[in-house]
């Protein structure tokens, strides 16, 4: 049985890494798939496209040593990427506005497999109100801080259109919410113990389209 190595001193990872990091997860599950046992970071640069150096760098932060002239070990490899990253624990969220962006992560059940779980949604509509989707119940924002005694969350998805997103934020905070992911291209203001990670459709729609006009001009 593979022992664990010692407990690495804990440390603050760079946004870049932490980035790149499920990157080689996906790569080393799809490896295990093909029936491989080890993998080299230079095997998984020829994969991904990031210099092996960058992501001998990366796996530096991560609880796992490789084999000289052999590599990573790619069950170990995946175990420990999914603790260090969070994937193996079940992490609680609440999500505020079912449309059509609410609405697909709610029945995406694959959320899950990543350690997400909503557990709970808001919104104001009437017709959604009392109803569940994907088996997760729905109710109106006034009683969230009602919800959150017996709910056991601490992170927040914000799907709702930007006029009420600092208003619903702000809500979701004196709630008790400690981390936001936040789907709208509004720029939301936190105290600085909360922890907001911005994913904005919109904003990745126009940098590719950007890139790709770019291109296209420059043919």
């Amino acid at each position: 049985m593979r022992q664990p190595l010692p407990h690495k001193d804990k440390q603050k990872v760079p946004e870049p890494t932490l980035r790149r990091l499920p990157w080689y997860l996906s790569n080393a599950k799809l490896l295990k798939q093909q029936g491989e046992l080890y993998v080299s970071s230079t095997e998984i640069s020829k994969r991904i496209n990031i210099d092996a150096s960058q992501i001998a760098k990366d796996l530096s932060y991560v609880n796992i040593s490789g084999r000289t002239r052999v590599g990573y070990e790619v069950n170990a490899l995946i175990d420990v990427l999914e603790e260090f990253l969070g994937f193996s624990q079940c992490h609680k969220a609440v999500l505020f506005g079912v449309g059509s962006l609410g609405g697909a992560l709610l029945r995406d059940s694959g959320l899950r497999h990543f350690g997400l779980e909503i557990v709970a949604a808001f919104d104001i509509n009437p017709v959604l109100i009392g109803t569940s989707l994907n088996d997760i119940p729905i109710f109106h924002p006034d009683t969230f801080a009602e919800k959150m005694q017996t709910l056991d969350v601490n992170i927040g998805v914000l799907t709702v259109p930007i006029e009420i997103a600092q208003q619903i934020t702000d809500c979701m905070i004196n709630g008790g919410i400690k981390a936001v992911w936040n789907f709208t291209p509004f720029r939301i203001r936190v105290p600085e113990n909360i922890v907001v990670q911005n994913t904005s459709l919109y904003a990745h729609l126009a940098l590719m389209f950007n890139r790709l006009n770019f291109n296209e001009d420059h043919l």
